[in-house]
């Protein structure tokens, strides 16, 4: 089984979280994963809970891209068996964020630079023709209204948690294109920003500034700002 990258230093499981046991006779993975589990609220289902933290996990970079991480081991980390695990893992493996390795476990998926450029120019194709529309019709009160979540954002990224911030510009974004009246082009844009906050290549202050600016921009109805700044803020151009 391949063997995870050596560390100086082990920190302490969180609150209510197993420490870490001897792996079996089979030789699981070693990498040490009780960094990134968190105690997660009691409303989610099991499943739930294991995957809203390898969610977190993966945008704040704990799961390392190119390792491989088993579900048992996992499991011992949450206190659960390997199922509900397996079942998350399952899931994020549908949305590109890992790939099953057989008989070993799950491996984080990396992402190059040109598959993030990819995903900025579908983001961009979906994203800013909305907001042109939306910009045309959308009187600017309803803006307005929209300004406490950019402030959330800005607070939350500067206080430098990832995983925090990840979940406030999907709530951002969100609220913007729910203005459209369009469910599912607000699902599909919410899942392809998803895959493009897992490689943390985003500064987040930086892109919680650009919130501010472009809601200035839809409230003016400022239609070459507002593509303008959209565009910039879906990510690297292609080609990048």
């Amino acid at each position: 089984m391949e063997q995870g990258r050596p560390h100086t230093a082990v920190p302490r499981p969180a609150a209510g979280v197993p420490r870490q046991a001897t792996p079996g006779a089979r030789g699981e993975h070693t990498h040490d994963e009780s960094q990134f589990i968190r105690r997660a609220p009691q409303r989610y289902s099991v499943r739930g809970q294991v995957l809203d933290a390898l969610r977190k996990a993966l945008v704040s970079g704990e799961l390392v891209p190119g390792e491989v991480y088993s579900g048992p081991v996992l499991g011992e980390r949450f206190g659960v068996s390997a199922t509900p695990v397996r079942e998350a893992m399952q899931q994020l493996a549908l949305e590109g964020a890992v790939e099953v390795v057989p008989n070993r476990g799950f491996r984080v998926a990396s992402r190059t630079p040109r598959d993030l450029a990819e995903l900025a120019e579908v983001r961009a194709l979906l994203e800013v023709p909305a907001l042109l529309r939306l910009a045309r019709t959308v009187p600017a009160r309803r803006w307005q209204e929209l300004r406490p979540l950019a402030v959330t954002t800005a607070a939350v990224a500067a206080a430098g948690d990832r995983a925090a911030y990840a979940e406030a510009d999907r709530a951002f974004h969100g609220a913007l294109l729910e203005l459209s009246g369009n469910r599912q082009l607000a699902i599909v844009a919410g899942e392809l920003h998803r895959r493009a906050q897992w490689s943390g290549a985003a500064d987040p202050v930086t892109d919680a500034a650009e919130h501010l600016t472009l809601l200035d921009a839809l409230a003016a109805g400022d239609l070459a700002a507002v593509e303008a700044v959209a565009t910039r803020h879906c990510g690297p151009a292609p080609g990048a």
